[in-house]
């Protein structure tokens, strides 16, 4: 059992998750409605959730290691994704578990950090041209994490201090933004957007 299978039946608790997701999703209100959304880490599924109910998404693949987490998912789906819309996959994120150049948009909220350089490079495989991304990271001054999901962050991959940075890591996609969500306990986020 991995760390994250170990936290899945408590993971809603923690309504940031939540709010990020629906943040992220909701900085995408412009785009054209996707036809294909590749969630990546999708833990619980809030990323996907919101992908279907506010951008009208027609096929989600929600990916995670986590078996946990995914169960969590899919016992939400009766609720929120009557239509089954989404398709809920145990597997590494990285190659996500999609054909090349057949997604309209990635998204990652909350685990970039976890996943480094390599799942970026693959997101350029898995995105049809004219693709988006959609990602979070947290701000490096106010991320501590401890125990075993300290060992877990990507050493490849520094957490920016700025949106500035932030936006830079999204280097190799066009029209990078990168906003700053802040959360009433201390906790910072970047919501990243760019395209292929």
């Amino acid at each position: 059992m991995n760390v994250f299978d170990e936290i899945a039946t408590h993971y809603d608790e923690d309504l940031f998750h939540q709010v990020v997701a629906e943040k992220l999703i909701s900085g995408l209100a412009d785009a054209p409605c996707p036809r294909l959304v590749l969630d990546v880490a999708t833990g619980t599924g809030a990323a996907a959730f919101a992908a279907v109910q506010h951008l009208g998404a027609r096929r989600v693949v929600g990916v995670d290691l986590s078996a946990g987490m995914i169960s969590r998912a899919r016992a939400k789906s009766a609720v929120q994704d009557p239509e089954s819309r989404i398709t809920w996959t145990v597997a590494p994120a990285v190659p996500a578990p999609v054909p090349d150049a057949s997604v309209d948009l990635v998204l990652c909220a909350s685990s970039l950090h976890f996943l480094g350089g390599a799942a970026l490079r693959d997101w350029q495989r898995v995105l049809r041209p004219g693709g988006n991304i959609a990602f979070t990271l947290p701000m490096a001054s106010s991320f501590r994490p401890t125990g075993e999901f300290a060992s877990l962050v990507a050493a490849d991959l520094p957490l920016p201090r700025d949106a500035d940075e932030a936006a830079a890591v999204a280097a190799g996609f066009r029209d990078a933004t990168a906003h700053r969500l802040d959360a009433p306990d201390g906790k910072v986020v970047f919501l990243v957007y760019a395209s292929v």
